[in-house]
């Protein structure tokens, strides 16, 4: 298999709070205005309760029309989900998400060959499953194998921010939120990759440490 080396960043959620502890949203210097930059990651369970789903959004405040028409997945940016199930804080198993002519494709859950910033992508793994693209505008293309569930493609952005009177919190100007703000996210999109995995496929604990990378070529 080809070894390769790739620039990180990271999203952080630990799934047993459902809080996510780092996001960025366009503010991270190395990737800024980039393909590889994470704006979110979520994990919650799934509508099947036997289910996990994973979610990471990259590319954020892409306008609506052609701004997110002529967004795409960068084929040099890799998306690894990493699971750690024994609390040490390193990646026990990793589902790995790359595009290639139109398509995700998806690799894991798995064992990684390495941990830590370098990976190499688990192309030998049986587990391995692809999704078209869904293009801006269209109805969702869902995957179903290796009983797991695939989604890859712009959607709307799901976070709520309200940045004009967070603002004026910092500034000393308001001493809380308005109820309700107003979503300075409102009308902008992402490209999401959505992977919804059994819980039996990656380890019966109850507890899993969880956190999304994107990997530069």
């Amino acid at each position: 298999m080809k070894k390769t080396k790739f620039l990180i960043a990271t999203a952080i959620l630990g799934i047993a709070t459902f809080v996510a502890i780092a996001a960025d949203h366009i503010d991270a210097p190395a990737v800024q205005g980039g393909t590889s930059d994470i704006t979110d990651f979520y994990a919650f369970q799934g509508e099947d309760a036997a289910n996990i789903a994973f979610v990471a959004n990259v590319q954020g405040l892409l306008g609506s029309g052609s701004d997110t028409q002529n967004a795409a997945f960068d084929e040099n940016v890799l998306i690894e989900f990493n699971i750690d199930t024994n609390g040490d804080n390193v990646e026990d198993l990793v589902i790995q998400a790359t595009p290639r002519d139109g398509k995700m494709y998806f690799f894991g859950p798995v064992t990684p060959s390495q941990t830590g910033l370098n990976s190499t992508i688990a192309t030998t793994t049986p587990n391995m499953a692809s999704v078209d693209i869904t293009a801006y505008g269209a109805s969702a293309i869902v995957e179903n194998a290796n009983g797991m569930k695939f989604f890859a493609g712009p959607r709307d952005d799901p976070f709520f921010m309200d940045f004009a009177q967070y603002g004026q919190i910092i500034g000393g100007n308001a001493s809380s939120f308005n109820n309700p703000g107003t979503d300075t996210f409102a009308g902008t999109n992402v490209m999401s990759v959505v992977v919804e995995v059994p819980k039996s496929m990656i380890g019966s604990s109850g507890t899993i440490n969880t956190w999304v990378e994107s990997k530069r070529k």
